[in-house]
Formats: structure tokens, sequence, C-alpha cells
């Protein structure tokens, strides 16, 4: 027999429908802020960084390799993987960079009227 006392209501877990009571509360509470603008990166930065933790994490299995048992190689292919893939990242970020501005262009002179060239 189950003799655990039942939990105070406030202190169950969050269900489905309690999301909506939480929401309006907390509207009630507090005033809503606009959203914070979404933070910049240097893109080409970042790719190149993860792509040198992949570059060093393959020369640290390749001088351990023999430590390695075989069911565990794959672990060079991945991140073999994963340095193929941060050069073609390195690659196509200024290409998406430069797409991406060529869009923003089109759009604003959609908006101002002015014709497209």
């Amino acid at each position: 027999m189950n003799r655990r006392p039942h939990p105070d209501p406030d202190s169950r877990p969050a269900q489905a429908g309690d999301l909506g009571r939480a929401a309006d509360t907390a509207s009630a509470d507090t005033a809503l802020r606009e959203p914070p603008p979404p933070l910049e990166a240097n893109d080409q930065l970042v790719t190149a960084v993860i792509t040198a933790g992949w570059a060093i994490a393959l020369v640290v299995l390749l001088l351990v390799r023999s430590s390695i048992p075989p069911g565990q190689r794959w672990w060079i292919w991945t991140a073999v993987a994963g340095l193929v893939l941060g050069f073609f990242g390195l690659l196509y970020v200024p290409y998406l960079k430069r797409a991406r501005a060529r869009a923003a262009q089109r759009h604003s002179r959609s908006d101002t009227g002015d014709p497209q060239p």
C-alpha cells in the first residue's frame, strides 16, 4: 500500500493545462518588454574555431589510434567528417552572407518603390 502523502498543489510538476494559468499570472504581474535584438557574431570566426576544434580532435585521435579499441575507431571518421564540414562552412558562410545582403537590398528597394536593376 502506498502511504505517500498527496503533494502540495503548488509543488506538483507542471502539466499541459498549467501553461495558460502561468502566463495569465505573469502578464498580470509584469509589464511586457520588447524582446532584445538578436546577437550578431562573426560567422566565419565561429566556423573557423569549430573547424580548428575538429582538426585538433583528429590529430589527437590519430596520435592515440593504437590505443583506441577497434570498435571505437569510428571517432576518427567523426573528426574527419567534422573537419570536412567545417571547411565547407568556411567556404559557404561568405556566399550565404552575400546572398542575404542581396536579398535585403532587393527587399528594401521594393519597399521604397525604387526600380530594381
